[in-house]
């Protein structure tokens, strides 16, 4: 058992929408990612994503309306609901979900990031 801090974590890396695992409880990954700009509508037909925004403000689009959340906010997306990320400044946030789960979802494209990268 070791304590993992959050803000070491975040600051060893500079990348965006490139979600990195700082811990695994039971059959989910526990990620880390900073996001600026806007991703790509996907969905996870397989699973729910939650999102816990660390540092900062986003917005999540969704097809019915959109959602903001700030430091502290929480959300959880629905298997299967289509959803885009977007923050104007950079955001830092905490993803909970299955291992092996693709960052965009049913997608794909040039946003997929490299998938089981622990930091």
């Amino acid at each position: 058992m070791n304590t993992i801090s959050m803000a070491e974590k975040l600051a060893s890396f500079t990348d965006r929408w490139a979600p990195k695992i700082v811990g695994q409880l039971n059959d989910y990954h526990v990620k880390l990612v900073k996001i600026k700009g806007e991703f790509v509508w996907h969905s996870h037909p397989e699973t729910d994503e939650l999102f816990l925004v660390l540092e900062g403000d986003m917005m999540v689009d969704f097809r019915d309306g959109e959602r903001h959340l700030s430091a502290g906010d929480m959300i959880i997306v629905p298997k299967g609901v289509e959803h885009k990320p977007r923050a104007s400044d950079e955001c830092h946030i905490m993803l909970i979900e299955p291992a092996g789960t693709r960052n965009t979802g049913d997608a794909g494209g040039e946003m997929t990031a490299e998938d089981n990268v622990w930091i």
